[in-house]
Formats: C-alpha cells, sequence, structure tokens
C-alpha cells in the first residue's frame, strides 16, 4: 500500500521534516497551473541539503516518486502533486549569504524568495535582475528549474545566465557540490546546466551561487503608442542604436490586452489618448543620471519625428514610471476582467510576431465564438503572452483546456515558435514538446532522465 510507504518514511525521517494526511497544508496540494488540488502521500519539508540528501535516498529506497515543490507560482504544473507522490518542498531553506561585492556574487538557498534576494543584493549596493510579477512569492529554486525569463531578458539575459555555481541532489541522495564563484572555469562539464530548466526531473536544486550585477544609479521609462508592430520593431531597432546597453525592457500590448484592461480595470492610469496598433513600454536604466536620460529623450524624438511612433509620454519621476508600469503589470487581474482563462507562454522570432498575434486572435473568434484573446509580452526578446477565455467558461473543463491548447501551440509553431518561452513544460505542454523538439533531442532528454534517475521518481510525469 502507498500508505504504508508514506508512514515507513515519516518513521525514517520524523513526524518533524515528514506531515501526513490533515496535516499536510492545502497550499502544497496545487500550484498556480489550475489543476485541481491533489493532496500527496506525504509532505517532506526539509530545513538543509542533508535533509533532502536523507530524504531522497529514503524514497529511493522505498520507490516512493517526489514532486519538487518551491513557491508553487508555475503555471505549467510542474510542481503539482499527482496521485501517490511524495510533495517536497524546499520553504524551510530560505537563507540568503552576504552579498561579495568583489565577486559580485551572494549564495543563497533554494527555497529564498526572489525578493529577499533582491533585497539582500540592494542592500549590497547591487542587483539581482531577474525580475518576475510573482517576486514575493516565487523561489530561487523554482526560477532557476524553470530558467526564468522575466521582463528585463533583453538587457541581462534568463535565469541561468546569473548562475555560477549549484548544489543539487540526485534521485538517489548523492549530493552534488558544483559552489563554483568564479566567471571562468571550463573544468570539464559545466554540470549545472543539466538542472536548470528541468524542472526538478533531473535532480533537487538546494543552494546556487547567484551572479549579481551593478545597480543602476537612474531608471526611467516611457509608453509609446505604435502603428503597428513592424513600427514596434522599428523602434527596438532605433532604442537599441541609441541606447546600447542602457535599454533594460521593451514591452509591448497589443490592442485586445490594452483595451480589454483598461476597460476592466477603470481606475489605472491611462496616459495615452486615442488609439494605436500597439502600446510599448520602454525601460532605461544606467549610471549617468545627469546624461543617460537624455538620450531616451532624443532616440523617442527623432522616432517621433520619422513617424515611427505616434504618440508617447515620457515619465519624470518614480511616480510616473510605476503609472506607465501600471497597466502592463495588470496581468494578475485577468480572471477579475475576462472570467476564466488559460495563460499561454509561447515564444517566436520577432519578425513573425505580428502575424501570430493575428492568427491567434482570430482563430479563437473563429473558431470559438464571442470567445476573445488578448496578447501582450516581451517583444525585445521574441516571448509573447497570449491570454484566452475558455470554451464553455469552465477552467475544469479539460476537453475544452485541451483543445485551446491545442490551437495555440499549433499555430505557434506553424509561426516558427516554440511551445514554451519561460514557464516550462510541466504537465500541461507535454502532449506538445514534439511540435518544439525534434525526435533525436526528446531521445537525449529521455537518456539523461534515465542515466541520472533509473528509478524514475523524481518529478514523474513532468517534461518527457
Amino acid at each position: 500500500m502507498p500508505e504504508d510507504g508514506a508512514h515507513a518514511l515519516q518513521a525514517r525521517l520524523g513526524e518533524d521534516l515528514v506531515a501526513l494526511g490533515d496535516a499536510i497544508p492545502a497550499r502544497n496540494r496545487q500550484d498556480w497551473s489550475g489543476l485541481p488540488p491533489v493532496r500527496p502521500l506525504a509532505l517532506v519539508r526539509p530545513r538543509s541539503t542533508a535533509d533532502v540528501a536523507a530524504a531522497l535516498a529514503a524514497c529511493s529506497a522505498l520507490d516512493l516518486p517526489v514532486v519538487p515543490q518551491g513557491g508553487l507560482t508555475g503555471l505549467a504544473g510542474a510542481a503539482h502533486p499527482s496521485d501517490g507522490t511524495v510533495a517536497l518542498s524546499l520553504e524551510r531553506m530560505t537563507a540568503v549569504g552576504p552579498v561579495d561585492a568583489t565577486l559580485a556574487c551572494v549564495t543563497v538557498e533554494a527555497g529564498a524568495t526572489l525578493q529577499a534576494v533582491q533585497a539582500a543584493a540592494e542592500a549590497g549596493g547591487m542587483i539581482f535582475p531577474v525580475d518576475l510579477g510573482a517576486r514575493g512569492s516565487c523561489t530561487v529554486g523554482g526560477n532557476l528549474s524553470t530558467n526564468a525569463g522575466g521582463i528585463r531578458v533583453i538587457r541581462y539575459g534568463m535565469a541561468r545566465a546569473h548562475v555560477l555555481g549549484l548544489e543539487a541532489v540526485l534521485a538517489d541522495g548523492t549530493v552534488l557540490k558544483s559552489m563554483n564563484r568564479m566567471l571562468k572555469n571550463n573544468a570539464g562539464y559545466d554540470l549545472k546546466q543539466l538542472f536548470l530548466g528541468s524542472e526538478g526531473t533531473l535532480g533537487i536544486i538546494t543552494r546556487a551561487v547567484l551572479r549579481l550585477q551593478p545597480r543602476p544609479r537612474f531608471s526611467t521609462a516611457a509608453l509609446c503608442g505604435c502603428r503597428d508592430v513592424d513600427a514596434a520593431l522599428d523602434l527596438l531597432r532605433r532604442m537599441r542604436d541609441g541606447l546600447g546597453p542602457t535599454l533594460s525592457a521593451f514591452e509591448a500590448m497589443w490592442p485586445s490586452f490594452y483595451e480589454t484592461m483598461s476597460a476592466g480595470l477603470p481606475t489605472l492610469p491611462r496616459p495615452l489618448r486615442g488609439r494605436h496598433g500597439l502600446y510599448v513600454v520602454i525601460e532605461a536604466s544606467g549610471f549617468d543620471p545627469e546624461n543617460e536620460p537624455a538620450r531616451l529623450e532624443a532616440v523617442l524624438g527623432a522616432a517621433i519625428d520619422a513617424g515611427v511612433v505616434e504618440d508617447a509620454v515620457l515619465a519624470q519621476s518614480e511616480r510616473e514610471v510605476a503609472d506607465l508600469w501600471a497597466l502592463r503589470e495588470s496581468v494578475s487581474d485577468f480572471q477579475a476582467v475576462m472570467g476564466p482563462v488559460a495563460n499561454y507562454d509561447v515564444g517566436v522570432p520577432a519578425g513573425e510576431t505580428g502575424a501570430l498575434v493575428e492568427a491567434l486572435e482570430a482563430g479563437i473568434a473563429r473558431q470559438w465564438p464571442g470567445l476573445a484573446g488578448v496578447s501582450f509580452g516581451h517583444l525585445g526578446d521574441g516571448n509573447l503572452h497570449f491570454t484566452a477565455q475558455i470554451p464553455g467558461g469552465d477552467a475544469g473543463d479539460h476537453d475544452a483546456h485541451v483543445a485551446l491548447s491545442d490551437f495555440v501551440y499549433r499555430t505557434t509553431t506553424a509561426h516558427g515558435g516554440t511551445i514554451s518561452a519561460e514557464h516550462g513544460i510541466g504537465t500541461l505542454k507535454k502532449p506538445w514538446l514534439d511540435l518544439a523538439r525534434s525526435p533525436a533531442e526528446i531521445a537525449l532528454m529521455r537518456s539523461l532522465k534515465v542515466a541520472l534517475d533509473p528509478k524514475g521518481i523524481l518529478n514523474p510525469g513532468k517534461v518527457l
């Protein structure tokens, strides 16, 4: 009986680390993917890497499958428990070490929130530039396990670009310590890359050495109205040429998103008048507050004179910067404004973005009359977010959700895109992995999985 294994696990590790039955909190029974709650066989909450190692060794011996959990903010179902699994939550492992200003790094445990790491970096005079809307809840382990992106990828890169060293525990309890602190270390295979983006299927990340960046002395923003996507891409080229590394974000909102959320949240600022084919938020940050902000104004002015930008508002204060970002950051209110929705995170070559949005939004209206889809995303790095109302209005309707997902992913890959840009594969995207990866790639992934997890106990049913 599986329950016998859970009791045996508790007997080995103790009641402080292992909770059973009704003692398992509701939060550990689901993530943000929308999948129905499932009570795991047991909940393990380790306090150290040694505890994680002991837990995995015990689960391996007892043939108990394990689902790693961080902040549970994932949207693809990677941290969602399934029947007969043990949930292993890193929520107690939250230590953030002192900032090393000389090597520009900080050592953190996997359960530390992104916001806690950002705060520690700032207190040390630096920044950790990975930034997500769920910063107060998502954890470093989850960010690294899914190779998270966020709004500043255009300048700083994905989460994996900020990892110098890593500690992970393998399926049999072996601790792999690769806590490198150097920028250059080519001594053999870079093993940390196996765990970054693998969603807990190859090992459980317990600690990391994160690379930090100098803290900019200023940050400003502008909101632009453009004729269409081609004009916005022209603006992107101009901003890259004119601002160089000062350009830190280039975010797009299609009229579907801008008008739907503006109407649904009338208290939000709406700085631009009139209607435009695309709305773009530009952020610039740098180290010369006396001169560099003027460069954004100059490049923007030239774009207006050339007809690339139809209208624009340039922030004059921190409050105005927040106002310009407010609508773009309203995504947490989708349910309140649109009802039951499905959220999609796809990637597409920049030149195909306009055609993909048109195909998605028109296709939704054609196949499911009366439903709507809205589009927004990180235009600067080719990441499109598409949110659609669910056919039938029932978030729990599995068949409707699958039909909608199949349409979105097949349409995306037909435009040369990928089914996942920054949220991972998890459970929800697994049926469509072969649209984005070749048979040879999937075969190699499976070979790696067998090599590192021969019993298949780590996050079973996820990714592959």
